[in-house]
């Protein structure tokens, strides 16, 4: 089954995923600032949102196919955390289909390990598998409190992101554990240096789910890629700070076009 797609707005073409639990309605407050000058499409991933009828695979690569399949040829795809994972994996299957690569607050691998200090413990994302059986919307608030926490405007995103999470209705719960599964297993450390698109990395100066070490470290290791820190966010910057990461993207999409070199001011 074909996955939910919208598209608004007109100019180059700007495909948005959204992260886990989530859905395309997440990026509600930043397309008013976007299709003025890009046609926006924005995805419901599988078993989320409109899509929640279509399953969510059981690897990164099938996933990556289903929106892969969805998306125009040469979109730049913005990726939000588990999206921009399945962004990576979609750049390494099939880069001729991508114009660029933006990948905001997110990381090859969500899971901490000996040589990988840049992500959350085993054990909380356990935590997260063990809730989604027991009481899946209580498990999905905290995780939404966790995205914000230690940004300066916490109260105002957290009240933002709990305000759209069930307004396109209840995922389905075996597609979120299924997501879950593709956080803990998913590691693209090693392939991310085979990027071939251009990319800029977006981090938050407090996520605490994606750390931005995480982000530099990717954006270190794919070749060209460029990195943008924006303080003091969390893991949510295009809602927290929307001005700066819509400016970071503006720059990123104009450095792509035969437009002049200078950002185009996004208001």
């Amino acid at each position: 089954m074909a996955l939910h797609v919208e598209s608004l707005g007109s100019g180059p073409d700007l495909l948005l995923v959204h992260g886990w639990g989530l859905h395309g309605g997440v990026w509600d407050t930043l397309i008013p600032k976007l299709t003025p000058h890009y046609r926006v499409m924005r995805v419901d991933l599988p078993g989320h949102g409109l899509s929640r009828r279509t399953p969510m695979p059981a690897t990164l690569a099938e996933a990556a196919r289903l929106v892969s399949d969805a998306a125009p040829a040469g979109a730049v795809w913005l990726g939000w955390s588990l999206g921009g994972l399945l962004a990576l994996r979609a750049a390494l299957d099939r880069p001729g289909k991508l114009r660029g690569l933006i990948l905001c607050n997110t990381t090859p691998r969500f899971v901490a390990a000996a040589d990988w200090p840049h992500a959350m413990p085993p054990t909380q994302l356990q935590e997260f598998a063990v809730g989604l059986r027991e009481d899946y919307r209580e498990t999905l608030q905290r995780f939404l409190s966790l995205q914000v926490r230690g940004d300066e405007a916490a109260r105002a995103s957290l009240r933002e992101l709990r305000e759209a999470l069930f307004i396109r209705g209840e995922p389905d719960t075996v597609s979120l554990a299924a997501g879950l599964e593709l956080l803990r297993n998913g590691d693209l450390r090693a392939e991310s240096q085979a990027i071939s698109v251009p990319t800029l990395v977006i981090a938050g100066g407090y996520d605490r789910l994606t750390p931005p070490g995480a982000g530099k470290v990717l954006a270190e290791r794919i070749p060209g890629a460029k990195f943008k820190l924006i303080p003091k966010s969390a893991h949510a910057p295009f809602i927290s700070h929307a001005y700066e990461f819509v400016q970071a993207v503006a720059g990123f999409m104009d450095g792509l076009s035969a437009a002049p070199a200078c950002a185009r001011k996004v208001p």
